[in-house]
């Protein structure tokens, strides 16, 4: 019977395709099909694809709608390659040589909505070949060779709303390269060379809702990045391994709904350019060493319902790290190296939906035990979590445990502080001391410090608390003298022990409080102003230096003295001998003057000598 049944379901679809075949050949004598196609007149369409052509084929219909010529080997596009094809909404050229394509190459498809022209060898496109394209919707030029985009490519295409130039060698995109791209929706710029976001010419597209800028050789994001695109919902970056900087106003001016910074370098959370994002809905920042969320830094990012920050290395996230995210529905830190996930981190947990922990060495303690009581209300999204430690529960999934030994399994150990016997520490002034606290507990207790004057201690300045958990006091003062109060705490609760600090003063200003005194040491005395005597005189005020400091300052200077005499008669020496044999006489003539009496007519006049010896 059920070979009866397969026989006559082969003769029914037999004599349905020859019906099929017999309407098509039909259908193929009254709709002209260029040679080596196939035509489907019911869909109007022309498929040449993977035909071996090596020119546009003729004969098309008029009316033909698609054309597909993918996967030939076309090497070039004359111009009005294909007029006559009015109609046509669809056009494929992928997959060719393509290497030159004409100005005008595409004028008279004024009702082409897809051009498809990628995976050929274009280098450079000339402006007006996107001449005739009133109406095109949608460019694909990814997977070419492109290196630049001149001044006005694209200025033809109106209503062009998605732009795909994935996968070229683009070093450079002029200002107005996409100028008159108005109404452009999408663009997607991948696996480029560009080192910069080309922002000028992205300011052209004040119509852009979505940007995806994709593997090019960004290292930082400066200001002002996207200016001018206010109407941007949706930024990805994606594949960017020098990215490591961004600005303070990087993002400024945009109304995101959608970010994703992802396989990037940054470090930290970029706090600073996100928090006037209030609009952003969905944020992902995976695979970036970020290895701590701060507490109470994104609470301005009000409307946020998923974040995500996959393998990251993440380590810590602190108390309050979600505060203000009142509809955080989706968080996904999968793959980091997250110990634990306190409940305290959230805003509310009321809105959390979806929580992905899979891939972290978890510790399964009273820390993690309200997400395993809310593990039929939460979803793990198919990956539940499992816990790494302690030994009794290693390897177990969440969903494995009963209500009944969770009180017993999932526990704590209160922070207590050892050696709680009284101490009070003595140090003189100037001096550094370290106050010690050490403290047990499960899991392993934090260690903070509060100043005599009740004020938090941090890990910086002149006193600070060092990663063991001691208080370092360096160069103590007076003023620091009194009682520090440590802090041991952990989830299970907290203990504290006060340590007292007692810093003595120098000699000299132990009897006053003055603290301006001036500094004195052994063997220095200082001259200060004494009482006068009677009224008229002062007492004798001690010599600032003893005899021995005076001995050896008075020799020093000595021989520094005779040093350079003794240099200055070495140098005389030599320069006199280099001015060869020394005279030690010398001849010199003079004439006398003139004499005479008044009335005499005649005057005389004798040239005298005389020789002086030099000595």
């Amino acid at each position: 019977m059920f070979v009866a049944a397969a026989f006559w379901r082969k003769a029914c679809w037999r004599a349905l395709l020859l019906w099929a075949a017999g309407l098509a050949s039909a259908a193929d004598s009254l709709w002209p099909c260029p040679q080596r196609c196939e035509c489907y007149p019911e869909v109007l369409m022309a498929n040449c694809s993977g035909r071996n052509l090596a020119s546009v084929p003729e004969g098309s219909s008029s009316d033909a709608q698609r054309l597909d010529l993918s996967h030939n080997r076309l090497k070039s596009l004359a111009r009005r390659q294909f007029s006559g094809l009015a109609q046509l909404r669809e056009l494929d050229l992928s997959d060719n040589m393509l290497s030159m394509i004409e100005v005008e190459a595409f004028m008279g498809l004024q009702n082409l909505l897809t051009l498809r022209i990628c995976r050929n060898h274009l280098k450079i496109i000339s402006v007006g070949v996107f001449s005739g394209l009133p109406s095109l919707r949608l460019l694909d030029i990814s997977e070419n060779e492109i290196l630049v985009f001149l001044d006005y490519t694209f200025r033809e295409l109106a209503n062009l709303q998605y732009l795909e130039v994935t996968e070229n060698d683009l070093v450079f995109i002029s200002q107005r390269a996409f100028t008159g791209l108005t109404n452009l929706k999408e663009l997607n710029i991948d696996r480029c060379n560009l080192t910069s976001v080309p922002t000028e010419a992205l300011s052209q597209l004040t119509g852009l809702v979505q940007l995806r800028l994709s593997r090019i050789g960004l290292s930082s994001l400066p200001n002002a990045s996207f200016r001018k695109l206010g109407r941007l919902r949706e930024l990805v970056m994606m594949h960017c391994p020098w990215l490591d900087t961004l600005a303070a106003n990087c993002l400024f001016g945009l109304n995101l709904t959608s970010l994703t910074l992802s396989h990037c370098n940054l470090s930290t959370l970029p706090y600073a350019p996100l928090h006037h994002l209030v609009y952003l809905r969905y944020l992902d920042l995976s695979y970036n060493p970020i290895t701590f969320i701060q507490a109470n830094l994104l609470g301005d990012l009000l409307r946020l319902q998923e974040l995500h920050l996959v393998g990251g290395g993440l380590l810590h996230v602190e108390p309050q790290a979600f505060r203000g995210l009142a509809y955080l529905r989706i968080l996904n830190v999968s793959y980091n190296q997250l110990v634990t996930l306190e409940e305290s981190a959230f805003h509310s947990i009321g809105n959390l939906e979806i929580l992905r922990l899979e891939g972290n060495p978890l510790a399964c303690d009273c820390r993690l035990l309200w997400i395993v009581r809310r593990r039929l209300r939460l979803h793990f999204d198919g990956h539940p979590p499992v816990c790494a430690e302690p030994v009794q529960v290693q390897g177990r999934v969440f969903q494995d445990f009963t209500e009944v030994e969770l009180p017993s399994l999932f526990t704590c150990r209160q922070a207590r502080i050892l050696r709680r016997k009284p101490q009070e520490v003595r140090v003189d002034e100037g001096h550094t001391v370290l106050l010690y606290c050490k403290a047990d507990g499960d899991p392993t207790p934090s260690i903070a410090w509060l100043s005599p004057k009740h004020t938090l201690l941090s890990s910086s300045g002149r006193i600070r608390v060092l990663a063991n958990g001691s208080l370092e006091v360096r160069y103590a003062q007076v003023h620091d003298s009194g009682s520090y109060l440590c802090i041991a705490s952990n989830a299970a609760g907290n203990d504290t022990f006060p340590i007292s600090l007692r810093v003595r003063g120098f000699p000299s200003s132990s009897s006053s409080h003055n603290r301006s005194a001036p500094f004195s040491m052994e063997g220095w005395s200082l001259p200060s102003p004494q009482p006068a005597t009677n009224g008229s005189s002062q007492g004798l005020q001690p010599f600032p230096f003893d005899a021995k400091t005076l001995v050896i300052a008075v020799t020093m200077g000595f021989l520094s003295f005779l040093s350079s005499v003794a240099i200055c008669f070495v140098f005389m020496f030599f320069w006199s001998q280099s001015k060869g044999q020394i005279k030690h006489t010398a001849t010199i003539d003079f004439v006398p003057r003139a004499s005479g009496g008044a009335g005499a007519g005649t005057t005389s006049t004798e040239t005298g000598r005389f020789t002086m010896k030099l000595i």
